[in-house]
């Protein structure tokens, strides 16, 4: 390969790396503008139309001004990296349960667990043969169009 062309394909794959990084930075700040927008509204409809600096204040960052006070009025880097870690993976939490949890009680047990895989295999047994060839298998790996553990769209639902 000419260096040219590989310099080529180096610059196409890091455009690509961090185009995919600045999508994922856009969509999480498109939420948290659309959560702004509808915590304002909320407050403004609450108020008659009109809301004053400190409802605004409220709307605006009431989470992070009580992980200040909850831990002495100053917050390090590592507390709110802890606290923001913790409330993705309860988030992750919630959308495996739900998932998973055939009796809608928001838990989740041996059983659920068990339904679920149960499903899952008689869906991969495309001859229903009681086991699962690699022919069977699905060519890219994935079950279904959703990222692990994501929540999106799950075809084996």
């Amino acid at each position: 390969m000419r260096k040219t062309t590989g310099l080529a394909l180096a610059f196409v794959a890091l455009a690509g790396a961090v185009g995919t990084t600045a999508y994922a930075e856009n969509n999480a700040s498109a939420r948290m503008r659309e959560g702004t927008m509808m915590r304002l509204d909320k407050a403004m409809k609450d108020s008659n139309g009109t809301i004053s600096f400190d409802q605004f204040s409220d709307a605006m960052n009431a989470r992070l001004k009580k992980l200040v006070a909850d831990n002495g009025g100053k917050l390090t880097v590592a507390q709110l990296a802890d606290a923001l870690e913790k409330a993705r993976f309860e988030e992750m939490a919630k959308r495996i349960v739900a998932r998973y949890d055939t009796k809608g009680d928001g838990t989740l047990t041996t059983d659920d667990i068990t339904g679920r895989e149960k499903k899952v295999f008689a869906m991969l047994d495309r001859n229903n043969d009681g086991k699962i060839e690699r022919n069977e298998l699905p060519k890219n790996g994935r079950m279904g169009r959703h990222r692990q553990w994501d929540g999106g769209d799950d075809s084996m639902q």
